[in-house]
């Protein structure tokens, strides 16, 4: 196999599912910040006759990523990303969240497009929270400093976040970082089109991982009371899409969001969002 494709998040989850798929013909680099967990990830996709390797790196930092980028291209160019890390309300603070959500995703993006040639692509992972937050509450102006200012896109992410009661802030910057890695995907995707690549992001509902579980409590299995089908996805569901979206067939998809969440947005509805803002 001549090419190459890196996971983030790869350790477990939809990032090693979406692995054990896309190692069929690739090359494959997990990479996460914990070193352990992706040892014993590459240990698992090498019992099934996967070229595998793991690079420890930290999506906060661009000279991180960059260093990523150059290690896992060593071998055999790389083809593709899958961005599947990210955090959740429950793993840390607002500040936390808006770093590795939001300014991973800036920071992946740009070395995605800095090694993107034709037929690359880069497939960000979003979330249905994304989808939650309402028009009037996007802050596009914050949005336009992603390739002009980072430190000034997150410093005003954060303050953004931070509005209303403390304990409300993780949620808001859980919508808030994943409304933006939608929008700044569509918006990039003219700059990767320029190089015949494609960007593009999927934003799964409520799905049956670590991650999940763990926001279990503070909404995602009260989503399913909405959904047209009443359980959670399965990892290897979401991982079947994310591979095919960074895949070769689907060569004119880019610029877009893929909603992969059981019909749970089509039977929430406005009342239900409020619901489930208010916790009622």
């Amino acid at each position: 196999m001549d090419r190459t494709v890196i996971v983030t998040g790869g350790a477990g989850g939809m990032g090693l599912a979406t692995a054990r798929i896309m190692g069929r013909d690739h090359q494959v680099v997990l990479t996460d910040v914990r070193e352990d967990p992706l040892a014993s990830a590459v240990a698992d996709l090498e019992s099934s006759g996967i070229r595998a390797r793991y690079v420890v790196a930290d999506i906060t930092d661009r000279g991180s990523v960059d260093a990523l980028f150059a290690t896992s291209a060593a071998s055999a160019p790389v083809r593709a990303v899958v961005h599947a890390a990210g955090v959740s309300p429950q793993m840390g603070s607002a500040e936390k969240i808006i770093k590795i959500n939001a300014v991973g995703t800036i920071n992946i993006t740009e070395a995605s497009l800095a090694a993107a040639g034709e037929g690359f692509a880069l497939v960000n992972v979003a979330s249905i929270a994304g989808h939650m937050l309402p028009s009037v509450m996007v802050p596009r102006r914050t949005y336009r400093l992603a390739t002009r200012d980072v430190e000034e896109f997150t410093r005003k992410m954060i303050a953004n976040a931070s509005r209303g009661p403390a304990r409300m802030h993780p949620g808001s910057a859980y919508s808030l970082s994943k409304n933006f890695v939608i929008r700044h995907s569509a918006d990039r995707a003219g700059a990767f089109g320029a190089r015949g690549a494609r960007i593009l992001s999927v934003s799964p509902g409520s799905f049956d991982t670590e991650m999940g579980r763990l926001e279990e409590k503070s909404g995602s299995a009260r989503l399913l009371e909405f959904a047209a089908l009443k359980r959670f996805g399965r990892p290897d569901e979401i991982a079947e899409l994310l591979a095919f979206c960074a895949g070769d067939k689907p060569s004119y998809l880019t610029g877009t969001d893929i909603l992969c969440d059981g019909g749970t947005k089509a039977g929430l509805g406005i009342r239900g969002m409020l619901a489930m803002t208010r916790g009622a």
